[in-house]
């Protein structure tokens, strides 16, 4: 099943999630039908939140920004990184912080560059419930970073300089109200 993705001004972005309580929720139906609403929108992480679920869960699946890269380009941090994090906890981060432009799902036709750690470690849980503890860097670390900031209500957005905040404002209050041309499906807040 394929979700609205929530658009910037609807107040559950700016809500810290809740953890799930195992056997409260079918998390493998959920994490299906996540993966299936990202790659409806063709993106490379997806947290519950922009689906109007307040839960701490997100997927990933960065191999799709190798997919037309020469042999040399291809980042290896992305190879067979798809997967589900719930409840994680991001429990160090480590490195020089890096700029990449970001953009979001929630957020469309708006992008700019962000500063992250280049390593992080995070302890999660799978959709058997197992935990994991693993340590990621470069591109998929970020995609980790971005996605977990929806599960604190944070938004690529809050890291830009205030000159920048202030540029795309107009822009951003277009797409809470629905003005936005995008090719998957949006929810707008009640205005």
């Amino acid at each position: 099943m394929i979700f609205p993705i929530i658009a910037y001004g609807d107040p559950v972005l700016r809500k810290r999630a809740k953890n799930i309580e195992p056997g409260s929720l079918d998390v493998k139906t959920l994490s299906v039908n996540m993966y299936e609403t990202m790659y409806a929108a063709s993106g490379v992480g997806l947290a519950a939140p922009q689906i109007g679920q307040s839960i701490r869960m997100f997927v990933v699946d960065g191999e799709p920004l190798n997919e037309d890269e020469a042999e040399e380009d291809i980042d290896k941090t992305l190879i067979g990184f798809k997967k589900v994090f719930i409840n994680p906890e991001i429990i160090e981060e480590a490195g020089d912080d890096w700029g990449f432009e970001e953009g979001c799902l929630s957020i469309p036709g708006i992008r700019g560059e962000v500063f992250r750690p280049e390593i992080i470690v995070i302890r999660y849980l799978d959709t058997d419930w197992n935990e994991h503890e693993e340590e990621y860097e470069g591109m998929a670390a970020r995609i980790i970073q971005h996605e977990y900031d929806h599960l604190d209500g944070k938004l690529f957005t809050d890291y830009l300089p205030t000159l920048r905040r202030t540029l795309i404002k107009k822009k951003l209050a277009d797409i809470t109200k629905g003005k936005t041309d995008v090719e998957y499906k949006m929810k707008f807040p009640k205005l």
